[in-house]
């Protein structure tokens, strides 16, 4: 059957074919996405279309202290009580959501994992035990999607799941990583394999210099605000362009972290030296990158030029509820958040250090900074700020009379027990470098969120309402 095109297509990449019969010698072959292709290795299946149910390898399962004990206790009913994982080298088990509280059942939740992790010999688990000083637990890392990266757990050509939405980080390596449920997580942790439908890729071409007052966040709420919510949903988002080449690989994780925002399967970045300069020293496993050919056939492909991008903010209460920051002016705002997998990243704080540096001015609303990982901590207080004259993060930070650092966690980027840091327990607005701005997400129900870049988010802590960051950095 030809596709069926819908009419709300603005450009499609190849003509839409007649169907072609198979030849008497085989099927003709046609090209794939980046995305079908790693279908295609994973299945050991030599052509896939969009739309096909195949059985897949699966290279990496992350689970973290949320989804971890329902997935381990779905894998223990169905596998039985004794059961095996079926590899324990390629189980990766973070805990990083619910870590610093007196919430009785979070901290359960984390000797759920450890004791599992005990049980099964799980090479990479990275536990915490002592809460009151982060520090003292070197194992532990922090927020799943930044920790998977650091510790070398993405490469190019694979498949990771994750009990998390957000797993599509990953995608910025040249990989196809998805967030799946506690029953997949199960089915998984026993057999290595998950039946996973091939999806449809929308491509984007991101072209233009990006101007030095924009950050992958803009780029990201920019297509969630073109597409919608639902604008990619079961559909892989492909990021090709001489911007995207651009960027640095925590950006293309920034910029793959959302795809889950517009409904996305997965986003995929093609692997490239940026890429392969990053993996050095973090993974000795051979990988073997995949690229979309030249006559892949795409859902549909959509155009940005970024030059001509300006900063942007999703108000309350959608990531698609779009509008240009400094539309936003007059919204006085009570606080500013800066973490999370999306904006929690050592070069997220180091543009928040850089729009304060150029102010030189204190910050007129409560400040938080809740660094990914404990490696994100520690790049805040070492690397010093470009024409600072030397001076760290953490010493720009204090100058402008943020909080000082917490420990790392995903934070309350969603909610969490009543005493997580910097949850908002009032009906409070806050602008924040996270992914999801829906009633609740980050505690009271009446909060009210607009999602920043770092830059915007720093630039509006230093008045007090929402600012387009071009107002202190030009």
């Amino acid at each position: 059957m030809p596709k069926k095109v819908s009419k709300k297509i603005v450009s499609v990449m190849t003509p839409q074919q007649s169907e072609r019969k198979p030849s008497t010698t085989g099927s003709v072959k046609t090209g794939m996405t980046m995305t079908e292709k790693i279908f295609s290795r994973a299945s050991e299946k030599s052509q896939l279309i969009p739309g096909e149910n195949v059985w897949v390898n699966i290279d990496i399962l992350m689970t973290h202290d949320v989804c971890g004990p329902g997935s381990i206790g779905i894998f223990k009913k169905e596998f039985g009580n004794d059961a095996k994982v079926w590899d324990r080298e390629k189980v990766v088990i973070i805990p990083d959501h619910y870590i610093f509280t007196s919430d009785e059942r979070a901290n359960r939740n984390v000797d759920i994992i450890r004791d599992f992790s005990h049980e099964q010999g799980i090479k990479y688990f990275y536990d915490i035990k002592d809460l009151s000083n982060f520090k003292a637990n070197p194992d532990y890392k922090g927020v799943c999607h930044v920790a998977l990266a650091q510790e070398g757990h993405c490469r190019p050509g694979e498949v990771l799941v994750g009990t998390d939405s957000h797993t599509c980080t990953a995608g910025a390596f040249g990989q196809f990583a998805t967030g799946i449920g506690n029953t997949d997580a199960g089915f998984v942790l026993g057999t290595g394999k998950l039946l996973l439908k091939v999806p449809p890729t929308l491509r984007f071409v991101l072209d233009g210099e990006m101007p030095d007052y924009l950050l992958a966040k803009d780029l990201i709420l920019q297509i969630i605000g073109e597409i919608s919510v639902s604008g990619a949903t079961y559909k892989a988002m492909e990021f090709v362009g001489s911007t995207v080449e651009s960027l640095t690989m925590e950006e293309r994780m920034t910029l793959c972290n959302m795809v889950v925002e517009a409904g996305g399967k997965n986003g995929i970045v093609p692997a490239d030296a940026t890429t392969f300069k990053y993996l050095e020293g973090k993974t000795s496993l051979p990988y073997e990158p995949v690229y979309s050919d030249g006559d892949a056939r795409f859902l549909q492909e959509y155009r940005i030029d970024v030059s001509k991008l300006e900063p942007l903010v999703a108000k309350p209460h959608s990531p698609d509820n779009r509008a240009l920051a400094r539309e936003c002016k007059d919204v006085k705002i009570d606080r500013v958040y800066i973490g999370s997998c999306t904006g929690g990243k050592t070069e997220d704080f180091q543009a928040a250090a850089r729009v304060l540096l150029a102010s030189g001015e204190k910050v007129k609303v409560p400040t938080f900074l809740v660094p990914a990982t404990q490696k994100v901590w520690m790049d805040i207080y070492t690397l010093p700020v470009p024409g600072s004259g030397g001076k760290t993060m953490s010493q720009i930070f204090e100058a402008a009379g943020c909080d000082t650092p917490t420990s790392p966690s995903c934070g309350a980027c969603l909610g969490g027990p009543k005493d997580t840091y910097a949850r908002i327990n009032e009906p409070q607005v806050c602008v924040s470098t996270t992914n999801r701005n829906f009633p609740g997400r980050m505690g009271h129900k009446d909060g009210q969120i607009y999602l920043a870049s770092p830059y915007t988010a720093a630039a509006s802590a230093l008045t007090g309402f929402v600012t387009d960051p071009r107002d202190f950095l030009h």
